[in-house]
C-alpha cells in the first residue's frame, strides 16, 4: 500500500459537516437583522481635507497644514471616569496627502515636570504603557472589525499593533514602517505621526472614503486616566462601533507599493564536546543571506514572498519553569513573515500556530480584503517537522527529520454588522506523513453586549509506521473532530459566559497549538463590577466566579473546578486580586481533590516603576510520582526605569513541592533584562536567565538528577532605522551544571545581522 501523502486525493468537503453549514446559513440573516437594530453610532462625524502645505516632521506643529487640519478634541475620560470631562485638554489633528496619513496631538499638562517619558525599544509594551502616550486606531475599511493601532510617547518611542474586534485582541507583534516625532514643551507635549499608505490596507478605487478613527491619550498619575475622542459606553462591548467616522479621504496613491528586505546574518558557534571533560572547539563562520519581498498588488491585497528567510529572532524568549507540567508550553511568534495578517488566521480552536514552522527555506503568503470578503493563503517548505502529540493526560513534543510542505487557506465573510463567517484549511505533508485540517467558524454579535462564537474542525492524519509505534499512535490513517462554542455577555455591571469544547482523541492540528485532546468540557462564568466614584478609595471592584466539568470520550470525569475571585483597583495604579479554587483532577486513573489559592498584587506608584507579586499555593498532583502533594509558587517582579535611558526588568519564580512534609523538589528561575537606550533607535541590552532545580531522589519512583543548573546570557547592540532596517551585533552562551559538576559553559555564539528595507 502506497502511504505517500502526495498520492491521496481526499476532498476537504468531507471534513466539514453539512449540518454545520446549514446552521451557519440559518443564523446569518438572523444575526444580520439583530446587528442592524443597534443604537445609533456614538462616534461624531468629521470631514478631512488634503494637506495645504508640506509637513516637516519635527513635533512642532507650526506648518499651515496643521492650522487647516481637521480638529478633534479628546473630551471624554472613559477610565476611571465614565465619559466624564478629562482632567487635561488634548487636541487631535488629521490631514493627508497622496502618500501619507498625517496625525498630530497637542497634549496640555498643568505640570509638565511630571510627564512620564522614557527611552526604550519600540513595542516594549510593558514599559511603554506606564508612560504618558497617545494612541490612534484607524479602521480603514470602516467595517468595525479590524483596526491598525499606532502609539507614541513624549520622546517619540513607537508602538504599533493590529486590533481585532472579533476576538478582542491587540497583536503588538505586527510592525509597520512609519515616522513620528514628539517634544515636551512648557505647556505639555506634542506629537506628529506620518503613516505611509503603502504600510496599511484600505479599499481600492478613486471614490471618497470614510474611515473609523479613534484618538486616545493615556495620562498616568495617581491613576491612569484614559481619555478618548468619542464616548465609550460600558454597556457596549465593542470598541470600533463607537469610534469617530472621518470622511473625505481621496486621491491616495501608493506607487509601486513594494518593499524589498534583504538580510544577511553571520554567526559562529563554539561548542564543548564530550561534556563535561572536553574542550570548547571553535566553530565555523556561517553566512546566511536571505531576501523577503512585500508587494501591495492593490491597497487591499498584499503578496509576501521569501527565499532563505531570516526566520531567527534576536529577542530571547522569556523562560518558563517546566517542572511538574503535563502539557507542552507555548512561546509567542516573533518572526516578521508570519506576522503579516496573522489575525486573519485566528480561530477559537487554535488551528494555526506558526512557530510549528521551524526552519523553512522558502515561503509565500497572500492576504487581502475585497468588500466583505477577507482571504489569507500561505505556503512554506520546512526542513524539520516538529509535532505535538496530545492526549487527555498530557502532551509530548516530537520531531521528524524530513522536509515538509505546508499550507494554510483562510476565508472570512463579514455578515451583518459586527458578525463574520469563515472557513479554514491547513495541511502538512512529507514522506509517509500528512495532516489535513478543515473547518468552519462563526462570530455572531447579537446585541451591543452579547456575542456567540462557534468553531468546528475536522482532521485527517497519517504518521510513518515507526513514528506511530514509538509514540503509541494509530498506524493507519485516522480522523478526528474539534468543536468550540461560546456565549458571552459583557456590560457595565455584569458579565457572564458559557463555553463548551469537544476535542476527540484522534484530532490533530499539526499546524496549530493543541496540547490536549480526548475531552468534553463545559465552563460557566459570572462577574459583577462595582465602579468607584471620582476621588473615592477605589476605582473598580470585580467579584465573580467560574467553574465547570470535563469528561474524556469514554465519559469518565477527568476535571471539576469551582473558582471564586475578587479584584480591587485602587489609586497609585494598584491592583489586588485573590482567587480560591476547589478542584477534582483525574490522573492515571486516580481522582485527586485539590484546594488552591492565588493572590496577586501589582502597583505603579511612580513613573518608570512597576512592582508585581504573585503567590499560588495549595494541593497539586505530583505527575512524576502520582500522588497528592502540596506546592507553593512565588513570583516577584519589578520594572524599573533609572532616568530616561536605563530600563531594568527583574523577575524570579520559586516553586516548591512536598509530600507529607518531605520536600520533593525546589526550583528557582531568575531573569534579568537590563537595557541602556542611547536614543529612540539604538540600545545595548544584557539578558541573564538562571535556573536551579533540586530534587530529592528518595522521593521519586524513578531515578532523577539531584541537582541541575542552567545559565543563559546574551549581550546585544541594536540599531534600528525602522523594524526592517536593522543592525544587530551580539554574543550569547549557555552553561550547564548538575550533581557533582559545577556550572560549565557548553557553547557560545557570536552573531551579526544586517537588514535593510527598500520601499518602492
Amino acid at each position: 500500500m502506497d502511504r505517500s501523502a502526495y498520492s491521496r486525493q481526499e476532498s476537504m468537503l468531507n471534513l466539514v459537516p453539512r449540518y454545520f453549514i446549514v446552521l451557519s446559513l440559518t443564523l446569518s440573516p438572523i444575526i444580520s437583522i439583530s446587528s442592524q437594530d443597534k443604537n445609533a453610532e456614538t462616534g461624531i462625524d468629521y470631514r478631512v481635507v488634503m494637506s495645504t502645505s508640506e509637513i516637516n516632521l519635527d513635533g512642532r506643529l507650526e506648518e499651515k497644514a496643521w492650522q487647516d487640519a481637521t480638529l478633534i478634541n479628546l473630551q471624554y475620560e472613559y477610565l476611571p471616569g465614565d465619559n466624564v470631562e478629562p482632567p487635561v485638554g488634548t487636541e487631535f489633528l488629521v490631514t493627508f496627502d497622496e502618500k501619507y496619513l498625517y496625525l498630530a496631538f497637542r497634549c496640555y499638562d498643568p505640570e509638565p515636570s511630571k510627564i512620564r517619558a522614557h527611552l526604550m525599544d519600540r513595542d516594549a509594551t510593558g514599559t511603554f504603557i506606564q508612560d504618558d502616550h497617545v494612541v490612534v486606531l484607524v479602521d480603514f475599511f470602516n467595517d468595525e472589525r479590524r483596526a491598525f493601532q499606532f502609539r507614541v510617547n513624549p520622546l517619540g518611542v513607537q508602538s504599533d499593533a493590529i486590533y481585532s474586534e472579533l476576538d478582542g485582541t491587540e497583536d503588538f507583534s505586527w510592525d509597520a514602517i512609519w515616522n513620528s516625532k514628539a517634544r515636551i514643551t512648557g505647556t505639555g507635549w506634542t506629537a506628529e505621526i506620518a503613516i505611509p499608505f503603502n504600510q496599511v490596507r484600505f479599499p481600492s478605487g478613486d471614490a471618497e472614503q470614510t474611515w473609523g478613527i479613534s484618538a486616545e491619550r493615556s495620562y498616568p498619575r495617581s491613576v491612569r486616566h484614559r481619555i478618548a475622542s468619542h464616548r465609550r459606553e460600558r454597556d457596549i462591548s465593542t470598541l470600533l462601533s463607537q469610534i469617530n467616522k472621518v470622511t473625505g479621504f481621496s486621491g491616495i496613491k501608493t506607487g509601486i507599493n513594494m518593499e524589498i528586505d534583504p538580510t544577511i546574518t553571520l554567526n559562529r558557534t563554539d561548542q564543548r564536546v564530550d561534556f563535561p571533560d572536553g574542550d570548547i572547539r571553535k566553530g565555523k563562520l556561517k553566512t546566511d543571506p536571505g531576501l523577503s519581498v512585500r508587494w501591495g498588488i492593490t491597497p487591499n491585497m498584499i503578496l509576501n514572498a521569501t527565499v532563505n528567510p531570516d526566520f531567527s529572532h534576536v529577542e530571547a524568549d522569556v523562560r518558563q519553569l517546566e517542572v511538574n507540567t503535563r502539557y507542552v508550553v507555548r512561546y509567542p511568534e516573533k518572526r516578521p513573515f508570519f506576522l503579516e495578517g496573522a489575525d486573519y488566521y485566528r480561530t477559537p480552536v487554535e488551528a494555526v500556530f506558526t512557530r510549528t514552522v521551524t526552519d523553512p527555506d522558502a515561503g509565500i503568503k497572500f492576504t487581502g480584503k475585497m468588500g466583505r470578503n477577507a482571504i489569507g493563503i500561505f505556503n512554506t517548505h520546512d526542513r524539520v517537522n516538529n509535532l505535538l502529540i496530545p492526549s487527555n493526560a498530557g502532551s509530548l513534543s516530537a520531531s521528524l527529520d524530513q522536509n515538509i510542505f505546508g499550507g494554510v487557506f483562510r476565508y472570512r465573510r463579514d455578515v451583518g454588522r459586527g458578525s463574520a463567517l469563515g472557513v479554514i484549511y491547513t495541511g502538512r505533508a512529507g514522506e509517509s506523513y500528512s495532516n489535513h485540517v478543515g473547518g468552519i467558524d462563526g462570530y455572531f454579535r447579537i446585541s451591543d453586549s452579547k456575542t456567540i462564537s462557534v468553531n468546528y474542525l475536522r482532521s485527517m492524519t497519517d504518521y510513518p509506521d515507526q513514528f506511530a509505534l514509538e509514540y503509541s499512535q494509530e498506524e493507519e490513517r485516522f480522523t478526528g473532530g474539534a468543536l468550540s462554542a461560546s456565549f458571552n455577555h459583557q456590560s457595565r455591571k455584569w458579565g457572564y459566559n458559557l463555553l463548551y469544547q469537544d476535542l476527540s482523541p484522534s484530532f490533530r492540528a499539526d499546524f496549530g497549538y493543541i496540547p490536549r485532546t480526548d475531552f468534553r468540557t463545559t465552563t460557566l462564568g459570572l462577574l459583577r463590577n462595582f465602579w468607584g466614584k471620582e476621588g473615592g478609595w477605589f476605582n473598580l471592584i470585580t467579584v465573580g466566579g467560574y467553574g465547570g466539568g470535563t469528561y474524556d470520550y469514554d465519559w469518565n470525569r477527568t476535571d471539576d473546578n469551582i473558582h471564586a475571585y475578587a479584584s480591587f483597583s485602587f489609586p497609585l495604579q494598584t491592583t489586588f486580586s485573590a482567587i480560591g479554587a476547589l478542584k477534582q483532577e483525574a490522573y492515571l486513573g486516580t481522582i485527586y481533590n485539590l484546594q488552591q489559592a492565588m493572590v496577586t498584587l501589582e502597583t505603579k506608584p511612580a513613573g518608570g516603576l512597576r512592582l508585581y507579586m504573585m503567590t499560588h499555593f495549595g494541593d497539586m498532583v505530583d505527575y512524576s510520582n502520582p500522588r497528592l502533594a502540596w506546592h507553593m509558587i512565588l513570583n516577584p517582579a519589578a520594572e524599573i526605569a533609572l532616568g530616561k535611558h536605563i530600563n531594568m526588568n527583574i523577575q524570579h519564580r520559586y516553586m516548591k513541592m512536598a509530600y507529607m512534609g518531605n520536600e520533593i523538589f525546589t526550583a528557582n528561575l531568575s531573569q534579568l533584562n537590563l537595557v541602556y537606550n542611547f536614543s529612540v533607535r539604538s540600545f545595548v541590552r544584557a539578558i541573564i536567565q538562571y535556573q536551579d532545580i533540586h530534587k530529592e531522589p528518595g522521593m521519586y519512583i524513578s531515578p532523577v538528577t539531584e541537582e541541575s543548573k542552567t545559565l543563559f546570557t546574551q549581550l546585544l547592540f541594536s540599531y534600528k532605522i525602522n523594524p526592517q532596517s536593522v543592525l544587530f551585533i551580539g554574543y550569547s552562551d549557555n552553561s550547564l551544571g548538575y550533581t557533582d559538576v559545577n556550572l560549565l559553559q557548553t557553547d557560545k555564539t557570536f552573531f551579526v545581522k544586517l537588514g535593510y528595507a527598500w520601499l518602492l
